[in-house]
């Protein structure tokens, strides 16, 4: 077992992490790949505490049913059904290979999974378990990434860790329009929110900000980089953190 650089972490995992390249959907095998990362940190860390916040845009995006005339309200509580349909397959597949699994939802759904209730959260996670937040915040007009702000406040997480498809980091431009484009090793929420980088949102970023949680934003896309991320490697993007280890 090696000791961990954090106690307790949120991972935030996209909607389209878990639709791997087919883009749309669930791809059971991906899942599997993702539930596998998983118990390796849980297997291979002390004490490491986890909770995960799950998009849903593999499924449902809001704001694109918003754009096509839908109520906006409605249209993001739809996207919250979409973030509880992922968190119960990540579920399936956590406990599929061993791994004690909790999802928690901010809309009430007492058929499928417990409703969020901070002090049990934390309960799951002090005896072990694997936390899953779904629903998002349980409010329309909030994305997941506020969800993940928001959560790791209330569950005093150490760090927050951005799990992206197609991005190994924060780049000053777009890497896939601009072949000179730099990635940054260290930023602070005050430059992301000044710069505008597509890290989080803005009101999740001045969540963290304001809170002190650092982020580290890095690539999902390679088997390992989870664990990586979890003991302190120099991968990816840190925000409001320190150094990484080499």
């Amino acid at each position: 077992m090696v000791p961990c650089k954090y106690k307790r972490i949120i991972l935030k995992l996209s909607g389209e992490a878990l639709a791997g390249d087919k883009g749309f959907g669930i791809d059971p095998e991906v899942v599997e790949s993702i539930a596998h990362q998983i118990k390796d940190i849980k297997s291979q860390t002390e004490g490491l505490e986890i909770g995960i916040v799950v998009g849903g845009g593999n499924i449902w995006r809001g704001l694109a049913g918003s754009a096509k005339g839908m109520d906006r309200a409605t249209a993001d509580y739809m996207g919250m059904l979409a973030t509880v349909m992922n968190s119960l397959a990540l579920q399936d597949a956590l406990e599929e290979c061993g791994v004690d699994t909790r999802v928690q939802t901010a809309i009430e759904m007492r058929q499928v999974a417990e409703p969020y209730i901070r002090r049990r959260a934390i309960r799951h996670l002090e005896k072990g378990r694997v936390v899953i937040f779904a629903a998002g915040t349980g409010n329309p007009y909030f994305s997941t990434d506020t969800t993940a702000a928001l959560r790791a406040a209330e569950i005093e997480a150490d760090i927050i860790l951005m799990a992206k498809r197609n991005a190994d980091g924060v780049y000053d431009s777009d890497p896939r329009n601009n072949p000179d484009a730099k990635m940054f090793k260290e930023l602070e929420h005050k430059e992301v929110l000044q710069r505008g980088l597509g890290v989080m949102d803005s009101t999740a970023t001045s969540l963290c900000m304001d809170n002190k949680i650092p982020i580290i934003v890095f690539s999902i896309d390679e088997p390992g980089n989870i664990l990586k991320a979890v003991l302190g490697h120099d991968i990816g993007t840190i925000v409001g953190g320190t150094k990484r280890d080499s």
